[in-house]
Parts: structure tokens; sequence; C-alpha cells
């Protein structure tokens, strides 16, 4: 049996060997999707209802499409990072493993399209 103190038990990262490293993650990008998310429905707001070719400018700032990039490489992380937590306590198995490869693909693969069209929008 092991005897664990306070500060041990603390220091470690749970039985799972991750929990602590996920945990910290989650909160560093929910403080900044607090940050990111208003700011990005701003400049979104900001560009709605022009032309394209007002459009092609404003997002060829800097600003916004910073902004913009940020905000879709965080939220889609931490989306990915819930889901795989839900995977990891309600499945099992090799549909667990299917489940978590899926989920990891189809948000890289959102994260790079939107990324592709930001690009392709602000160049």
């Amino acid at each position: 049996m092991n005897f664990l103190t306070d500060r041990k038990r603390a220091l470690g990262t749970g039985s799972a060997g991750h929990g602590t490293h996920h945990h910290w993650q989650m909160m560093i990008s929910s403080i900044a999707i607090v940050f990111l998310f208003p700011a990005f429905i701003i400049t979104f707001g900001l560009s709605l209802g022009g032309t394209f070719e007002e459009v092609l400018a404003f997002y060829g700032r800097p600003v916004p499409a910073i902004v913009t990039a940020l905000t879709l490489i965080v939220g889609v992380t931490h989306v990915m990072r819930e889901a795989q937590a839900a995977i990891e306590d309600y499945m099992h198995g090799v549909s667990e493993k299917l489940t978590y490869i899926g989920v990891t693909a189809l948000c890289y693969t959102m994260i790079a399209v939107g990324l592709f069209a930001l690009v392709k929008l602000a160049l």
C-alpha cells in the first residue's frame, strides 16, 4: 500500500499520468477564450455587412487576422481536449481509441481548413 503525503499527491499527476497537465491546459485555454472570444466577436462584427473587397482589406490587416487565427486555434483545441476527456470517461476499448483518433483528426482538420481560408482571405 502506498502512503502519500498531501504534497506528494499534489505534485503527482494522478492515476492516469497526465491529469494535472490536462487541468492546466484547460485552465489556460479557458482564460484565453475569455479574452479572445469577445475580441473575435468585435472584429467579426466590424467586417460584417461590407462588400467583398472591404472584407478582404479588413482581414488583410494584421490585428483582425491574428485575433481570428488565435480564436480558431485556441477554441478548437479547447473543444478537442474536452471531447477527449469525455471519451476517456465514457468509452473503453477499441471504440475509445478510434473515437479519440477521429476527434483529434477532425479538430486538426478544422484548424487547418480555417487557417487556410483565413490566409486566402488575408493575402
